[in-house]
């Protein structure tokens, strides 16, 4: 069998036990949900600092994960505190105060390692938590807004299919009819016309997603707007990480697919900006 065969395989099959896996935690509940976030966080954390460790800077990595947790499991406390109505608001709290310690922790940390550029380490172990726990926490809170006090495993689903329905079109458009390259430097094979495909896309899922979970198409129209800009833009900011780093990719972590980061870099930055959005529209509806 030849390499690139078998290759194919391997990437075959990973696919399939990742589909499954996201699969399973969109219909076993909100725990099922709350621990593939959490897996991505510790993963995709760990592989951010092995980038950093390429560049020549020493992250504090037990440090940043420790954070990370805390960040997770506050997030996930006031959640549950809020909408779950399950007593756990004071654990959400301590888990807050444990976070800023270890923040606190990590600048009396750096003084007594005597490492090279203190500065960068400190500055790279906290971007570390800010860049991948911060979005998984935020992105915990994404069903409920788009649900309020029911899980729907579809809610969930249709949250990623935009992502991956801008990621689908923009490729085949881009290899149709893609002349203009949108960032030769950090994405070679991104054009400008795989861009404007793969919001279409986007905007598309997002109407049959509304359809499906019976949702507002107003509302899951403009997500999808949001999430295929800042998905694109999450996609090139790794890339920008990968290459400033000298790495193909960011880990091995999927067999074939590469880190964990390379799968969800997407979500990274659209989270952060379909939790925003999504709020606003929460906010407004109150007045």
């Amino acid at each position: 069998m030849s390499d690139k065969m078998q290759n194919l395989l391997v990437r075959t099959a990973s696919g399939v036990v990742l589909l499954g896996v996201v699969l399973a935690a969109a219909f076993t509940g909100y725990c099922g949900f709350s621990a593939l976030l959490m897996l991505i966080t510790i993963v995709g954390v760990w592989e951010f600092y092995q980038l950093a460790l390429a560049k020549g800077v020493v992250p504090q990595r037990c440090m940043g994960l420790i954070a990370s947790l805390l960040l997770f499991g506050a997030s996930y406390c006031a959640l549950e505190s809020v909408v779950g109505g399950r007593g756990v608001g004071m654990l959400g709290f301590a888990l807050a105060l444990l976070l800023v310690t270890v923040i606190a922790l990590i600048f009396f940390v750096e003084v007594f390692r005597n490492k090279e550029n203190p500065l960068l380490n400190i500055a790279t172990t906290i971007m570390g938590v800010a860049y991948v726990a911060l979005p998984m926490s935020l992105m915990l809170f994404i069903p409920e807004f788009l649900a309020p006090g029911v899980w729907n495993p579809w809610i969930f689903l249709f949250y990623l299919f935009l992502v991956w329905g801008n990621d689908v079109f923009a490729y085949l458009v881009g290899i149709s009819i893609g002349r203009h390259k949108m960032s030769p430097r950090l994405s070679p094979k991104k054009s400008w016309e795989g861009f404007f495909g793969g919001i279409l896309g986007s905007l598309a899922m997002g109407a049959f997603g509304a359809f499906v979970v019976e949702g507002s198409y107003i509302m899951w129209i403009g997500l999808a707007f949001v999430v295929s800009l800042s998905s694109v833009l999450g996609d090139l900011v790794e890339s920008m990480f990968k290459r400033d780093a000298g790495v193909k990719d960011s880990g091995n972590f999927i067999p074939g697919h590469g880190g964990m980061l390379d799968r969800f870099d997407a979500f990274i930055l659209s989270a952060p900006m379909a939790f925003l959005y999504l709020l606003i529209i929460y906010l407004i509806e109150l007045i």
